[in-house]
């Protein structure tokens, strides 16, 4: 896990690659990376490669990077980690073509991986992974992200020349990089609490969607290719059991797991109580000698919005011999932490549970764990999440026999009745216009909502525009290739690539490697990805119980109190918060921004204010906070 950056300059441009260009920006990432430093740059200026080191997997000198083989042709920078490189490794030793400098690391793998099969190699990867390639003999580079989406890498191109990071302030480091709001997915974010890949709320910087694939050549030619999708590889378990997919699902989850306890650095779990990382406990705990180490943050007392589940959280530890470290948040820790949060988040990842996801990767830091196994895409693949359950039953609604004409009355009643921006009107309104009701887990503001909020500028700007624009592509291809075309299907199959890619997965990774910290999520596995995809939708939904099928699997393994408890979910008293020293802040803030800036109408923000509203003032708030410290504070 680490910190990676490079650039290409094209034979059109005079520019020169240097070593201080490439560690500069490389240096900005230092948290990512506090184990080491390295960087190349090739004898002809037109290629760098910088990487900050935190080291996992071969601590030893001889597995620093960017790394090369024997004779220089090819070169590595990567951020991540190749689980099952053991593997590659003997099948390469195997052929006895290569000399290797290292033990055991998973960097030399890619590099001798790329020499023996070029860009299908990544094929063989099982892992989470982002990657720069330099081949020096068809002098083309390659940028590769891992087929979740676990791991970030942007890129830019200005100037003659591409230029590439894990993190977008590396890319603000270069003096001709341009700092603006790209205003499409700015309108994104404020449905989404992100930007669809490849936008970013950066005009001119973009990230590599999950699953591709980017090849550069030195005449400024850039082709992307998509080279994985979960319906390309699906195996319907149509004919199965209920008992053979239970058994498969723990099979295929059992591996995960083991797979992610290869480390040579020490491992532990974050533990909020739920059935996904107590999973993840008493999978672990199999066959280890030792204790594992667990991880729980809860808050200062009990809100109305949110109750601590500390106490299933200790439970779990306890019935599976594990230690247990905890913390509780008050306002104040929050109010400390937001200046660094924005920093680490490079753009807004609105999701208030940022906070909790950097405290308690601190918490882990700080009692000697390097890397910590999290529980994120459970809930998408097994339909785990209450509010699902009724945007699947509207969307099912929307196949009974009533005329479009009935669905266009209601629109109307609803207008008269002043509801135009209510969620209700939103959902009706995409059914009369033929659009799925579910946009995604994560919405904040539906399109009405921000037609008000807008300022009258980009009221005019996007007044035919939706943001079922941003979503539409993933909505082709869930059409041209999902096995089982069902609501549920495409609730996934959305999430799996924007808010988990995008969104949780990317909360994760900004918080836990700002402090230096290594987070590995076993439900993502892309096998078990394809296992969970291949189960037909009405086996997750028997009953209408949610997680059901993940419930059975796991019934036995972890405690029954853990399995039929109400789900909460692992959040934040934002609501009460707003009325205690946030509040003040907050409201100070946006309206200081919606005067000197040209994005919202500064009486409806007065109307945001007002109401209390507190989620969707916490997801403004955030974005005026990036602008004022990534677009004002150049």
């Amino acid at each position: 896990m680490c910190g990676i950056n490079g650039a290409i300059s094209f034979n059109s441009s005079k520019f020169e690659i240097t070593e201080p260009y490439i560690s500069g920006m490389r240096d900005t990432m230092e948290h990512r990376g506090p184990d080491g430093a390295g960087v190349w740059v090739s004898e002809n200026k037109k290629v760098g490669f910088g990487h900050r080191r935190l080291a996992i997997i071969d601590l030893s000198t001889s597995a620093i990077q960017p790394m090369s083989n024997e004779d220089g042709s090819i070169w590595v920078t990567f951020n991540g980690e190749i689980y099952n490189h053991a593997d590659i490794r003997k099948e390469l030793e195997a052929l006895g073509k290569y000399k290797w400098k290292t033990n055991h690391s998973d960097t030399e793998v890619i590099v001798h991986a790329f020499a023996e099969w070029g860009i299908d190699c990544i094929h063989k990867f099982r892992g989470m992974f982002a990657i720069g390639i330099w081949d020096d003999k068809k002098k083309e580079m390659w940028l590769v992200r891992d087929r979740i989406g676990i791991k970030p890498l942007y890129y830019s191109i200005h100037d003659g020349r591409l230029v590439f990071a894990s993190e977008i302030k590396a890319l603000l480091k270069d003096p001709d990089q341009k700092r603006a709001v790209h205003e499409e997915a700015f309108y994104h974010y404020l449905s989404f609490l992100t930007t669809p890949a490849p936008q970013t709320l950066f005009d001119g910087i973009l990230k590599l969607p999950a699953g591709t694939w980017l090849k550069v050549t030195l005449d400024g030619k850039v082709e992307e290719k998509k080279y994985w999708d979960v319906w390309d590889y699906t195996k319907p378990m149509t004919n199965k059991s209920e008992e053979e997919i239970t058994q498969t699902i723990i099979s295929e989850l059992r591996e995960s797991v083991k797979l992610r306890k290869v480390s040579d650095v020490p491992v532990g779990i974050f533990l909020s109580g739920g059935i996904d990382s107590s999973t993840n406990v008493a999978l672990f705990s199999e066959g280890e000698t030792s204790n594992v180490k667990t991880f729980s943050i809860g808050y200062d007392r009990d809100y109305g919005t949110y109750k601590n589940e500390l106490h299933f959280a200790k439970s779990v530890a306890d019935k599976f011999n594990a230690q247990y470290f905890e913390q509780r948040l008050t306002v104040d820790d929050l109010l400390g932490f937001l200046p660094n949060m924005i920093h680490l988040q490079d753009e807004p990842i609105a999701d208030p549970v940022c906070v909790p996801v950097y405290f308690v990767s601190k918490l882990a830091r700080d009692n000697g764990v390097i890397v910590c196994q999290v529980g994120e895409g459970s809930d998408e693949l097994f339909w785990g999440y209450p509010t699902w359950k009724l945007k699947l039953r509207l969307q099912q609604a929307n196949a009974w026999p009533v005329p479009k004409v009935f669905k266009k009355a209601g629109l109307s009643v609803l207008r008269m009745m002043g509801k135009k921006d209510s969620w209700p009107y939103a959902a009706l309104q995409r059914v009369v216009e033929d659009k799925p009701v579910f946009w995604g887990g994560a919405e904040s503001f539906t399109e009405e909502q921000k037609k008000r909020l807008l300022s009258p500028r980009l009221k005019k700007k996007f007044a035919n525009y939706s943001s079922f624009e941003g979503i539409r592509p993933i909505w082709d291809r869930f059409h041209a290739k999902a096995w089982e075309k069902s609501d549920l299907n495409w609730m996934t199959y959305l999430d799996l690539n924007l808010r988990l890619p995008e969104l949780l997965l990317m909360r994760v990774d900004k918080m836990s490697m700002g402090v230096s910290l290594e987070g590995r999520v076993p439900f993502l596995d892309y096998k078990f990805v394809e296992m969970a995809m291949s189960i037909p939708s009405k086996v997750k939904t028997k009953n209408g119980d949610l997680k059901y099928i993940l419930k059975k699997a796991v019934r036995g393994l972890i405690p029954d109190e853990i399995i039929d408890r109400p789900k909460q979910g692992f959040g934040v008293p934002v609501y009460e918060w707003l009325f205690d020293k946030l509040g003040d802040e907050i409201r100070t803030e946006l309206r200081s921004f919606a005067r000197r800036t040209d994005f919202f109408e500064p009486d409806v923000i007065e109307e945001h204010i007002s109401k209390s509203s507190g989620a969707q003032l916490w997801y403004l708030y955030n974005f005026a906070l990036w602008h004022k410290t990534y677009i004002e504070m150049k």
